[in-house]
């Protein structure tokens, strides 16, 4: 029987790593901290960006999509063997939806921002939207199935996030 977050019980609140699936669903076990796991796997997402900035932003993005893959497949395997299609220690989503929230302005500023500056902006606006589920974030989040909801919810939310970082850096330069 597979359940929703809400209705988690103690008995299935302490997740194991014990397969592939659940070692990248946990974003390397960083899922499974007792306090804030979705931020502890947005700063895993930011920590694994710093050192790919030597990328080109077409590296980047084929890096990106090729991780959504894996976010989608492990968050729907970790879910089936958790009993909890969004159980709180996947946080692959986390991950990439993060990624998207930098790579967005990564590729639409026509001027040069410094990789720390964007990856710190990508992450508190990210975690504030993944936080907030305003919609369409909450919308994704209950309406797509499996793997897939799991991860759309953080792609739509690194999505607002990445743009309202490029508007806050255009407006940032031109005042």
């Amino acid at each position: 029987m597979i359940i929703l977050n809400d209705e988690v019980d103690e008995a299935q609140g302490n997740p194991r790593i014990h397969n592939f699936a659940t070692f990248v669903a946990s974003g390397a076990g960083s899922g499974l901290s007792p306090y804030a796991p979705g931020t502890a796997g947005s700063v895993l997402g930011a920590v694994c960006l710093w050192p790919m900035g030597y990328l080109s932003l077409e590296t980047l993005w084929l890096v990106w999509v090729i991780a959504c893959w894996f976010a989608v497949w492990s968050a729907d395997r970790a879910g089936a063997d958790w009993q909890v299609v969004d159980h709180p220690a996947i946080v692959i989503d986390e991950v990439v939806g993060l990624w998207l929230a930098y790579l967005i302005p990564a590729t639409l500023l026509t001027f040069e921002v410094d990789a720390l500056t964007l990856i710190v902006g990508a992450l508190v606006l990210f975690r504030v939207y993944d936080i907030a589920k305003p919609w369409p974030v909450n919308w994704a989040e209950r309406r797509l199935p499996g793997g897939v909801g799991v991860v759309a919810d953080d792609l739509v939310a690194g999505a607002l996030a990445g743009f309202c970082l490029v508007i806050v850096l255009i407006a940032q330069i031109t005042l």
